[in-house]
């Protein structure tokens, strides 16, 4: 018996929506990066991109638990001696929550040229709105725990 190996012509892409609104920061990004990757289809091979298309809606009122909002920090560096900058998740949900989300899902798919082609898969937006209803996403509702089990 011979191990199935999915052909890029082989390959169906769907188009999913998730609504962030209410739902937890990690949990919403480690589903989406197993979506994107391929991980949800039976046909998954860890050296081919075989993952869907997400769109995110509504990212600017996505939750994180605890005191996260000012405790974790993002760290971005100039370049420059001394140049370390650092942001509290609060202000940068408020003023770029698209790049929360995706830095967050990019993050958790592999380094390299298959991460990033992995990465195009994914459209983030902070509002309801969205520029693909061309493509008829369906709307995937995610499990609100981690592992999927009781609230």
């Amino acid at each position: 018996m011979k191990t199935y190996m999915p052909k890029v012509n082989d390959i169906e892409r769907k188009w999913y929506v998730v609504d962030a609104e209410g739902q937890v920061f990690g949990r919403v990004a480690s589903q989406v990066a197993n979506i994107l990757r391929g991980k949800n289809k039976p046909t998954y091979t860890p050296n081919t991109d075989t993952g869907d298309y997400v769109i995110i809606i509504n990212a600017d009122k996505i939750v994180l638990t605890g005191k996260k909002l000012d405790q974790k920090k993002y760290y971005h560096h100039s370049g420059y001696a001394g140049g370390l900058k650092e942001t509290t998740y609060r202000k940068l949900i408020a003023e770029k929550p698209e790049f929360a989300i995706r830095h967050a899902i990019v993050g958790m798919l592999p380094k390299g040229p298959l991460g990033r082609q992995m990465a195009k898969k994914l459209k983030v937006y902070a509002g309801a709105e969205h520029e693909h209803a061309a493509q008829k996403p369906e709307v995937i509702v995610l499990d609100r725990t981690a592992r999927g089990g009781k609230e």
